[in-house]
Parts: structure tokens; sequence; C-alpha cells
């Protein structure tokens, strides 16, 4: 299994995710992005953020602290069940309030993989999801959640703003 972790010294939650990680008996190797460019600008390459921790499990990137994917990928239980859309995503609010903008709900994407599922529906870094499936996505982890639920074949409808313009997409998965 091969994990990273993108860290600062003065991050809370990386350090809750390195004590989990340490708990569970997880060798990782960890970049402190405040002193390592190189591994900042591949933080930012790989998720489109610049917040931390941002923690890869065998090329699965996950932005934040999020305990429950983060036991699904160090469990091996991605298969099947899990529907990735190859898109990296940050809460929107916060991206808001970082740039000093209006506060807005949803995910925000920062990074879209080629040829999956996301980029099949026309969503681009910058676009922030509001809906999946008629479930309102206020934060990243609610697009998770509603990514859980969907299995392959799914009929997805997926509502997004694009600047000031709301869009919709339709995709199967």
């Amino acid at each position: 299994m091969n994990v990273k972790i993108y860290t600062t010294p003065t991050c809370g939650y990386c350090h809750q995710a390195k004590a989990f990680l340490s708990e569970r008996g997880v060798r990782f190797a960890e970049y402190d992005v405040s002193i390592d460019q190189a591994a900042a600008n591949e933080m930012l390459r790989l998720s489109g953020q610049m917040g931390v921790p941002v923690i890869v499990v065998n090329g699965e990137v996950i932005v934040g602290f999020n305990r429950a994917r983060l036991e699904q990928l160090l469990d091996g239980k991605n298969g099947g069940q899990h529907i990735s859309f190859g898109l990296s995503v940050a809460d929107a609010s916060r991206m808001a309030r970082d740039s000093d903008t209006t506060p807005v709900f949803g995910a925000f994407v920062g990074r879209v993989a080629p040829s999956s599922p996301g980029a099949r529906a026309g969503i681009t870094p910058g676009d922030i999801i509001t809906d999946l499936n008629l479930t309102p996505i206020h934060n990243a982890h609610d697009l998770e959640d509603a990514l859980s639920s969907l299995a392959k074949g799914s009929h997805v409808t997926i509502r997004f703003i694009r600047g000031r313009e709301s869009r919709v997409a339709e995709i199967i998965i």
C-alpha cells in the first residue's frame, strides 16, 4: 500500500490524520508543503487544492481528513461500491473564505481526471457542484456521500455553477 500525506506543522487535521494512520500501523510518506516547494507543487497538481492535509492512498486523492473514506481505502473496500467521478474537490464555502469572495455552498472542483465520468459530464476545474440526483451538495463530504450510493450503470444528473451560470449535465456511469 502506497500512502502519502501532504501537511504543514500547524495543521490540526494533519496531526489527526497522521495519528490515525500510525494507530492503524500504516506506513506513510509525509511531505511538509510549508518548506518543500516541490511537494507543494505536486500536491496542487494531484488535488487542485492548496489546503492540507491531502492524503493519497494508492493513487486515490483525499482532500482533508475524511476518516470514513480513508478507512474504506485502507480496508480495501474501494471496489464495486465506490464510484469515482475523477474529481478532486473541496468545500466551496472554505474556498470562498480563503479567497475573500462571497460564500457559496457546494463542492468546489479543483481537478478533473481526463476521460473520467466528471470530464464526460463537462465538469471543469473551478466549477461548484450543488446537486447530484436531486440531493443537495453543501460541501465535499456531501458529494462523497452522494457518490457512495451510486452503482455502475446509474443515470446521474449533476447541477453545478460555472462562473455566474447554473448548468446541468446528465451521464450514465
